[in-house]
């Protein structure tokens, strides 16, 4: 088997705000809005949006009711740490940095920078979507390491 993700679901807050939030970024990443679908699914209180492509989809779920008001935390065990985006070049992580920032919401961690502690030639920029998960942009020769 060739280790590949199908695809990724992450609880939000805020369904409606994390919607905006990556109607915007995720077409900067290659979706395209046209494959967003919807899920609900009241037995098990759960609604899902759901944006997919060929290769991979994202998922974002509803909170259950009891823990809406809960923070994110991404040390906890179980927790999503952050999500990384592979960008084709250097110059690729710089263009969406510009297009990243002025979304609506996003809190930026770090600008673009070479990361010499993951490899020589790590080049990434990270940020918060408006429900704190943090997320990266991120170019390096990953054949060259494996």
């Amino acid at each position: 088997m060739t280790p590949k993700i199908d695809h990724i679901e992450i609880t939000v807050a805020d369904l409606d705000r994390a919607e905006r939030f990556y109607d915007v970024l995720l077409p900067l990443l290659g979706f395209d809005l046209k494959d967003k679908g919807r899920g609900e699914f009241p037995a098990y209180e759960h609604v899902e949006l759901d944006y997919g492509t060929a290769d991979f989809s994202l998922g974002l779920v509803c909170p259950r009711p009891a823990l809406r008001e809960e923070a994110v935390c991404r040390r906890k065990p179980g927790a999503l740490h952050h999500l990384a985006f592979r960008a084709e070049s250097d110059a690729e992580v710089d263009r969406l940095y510009e297009q990243v920032r002025a979304i609506e919401g996003v809190t930026i961690v770090s600008p673009p920078g070479r990361y010499p502690e993951y490899t020589p030639d790590y080049y990434a920029f990270f940020f918060k979507d408006t429900e704190g998960i943090k997320l990266e942009i991120v170019h390096f020769e990953r054949p060259a390491y494996y």
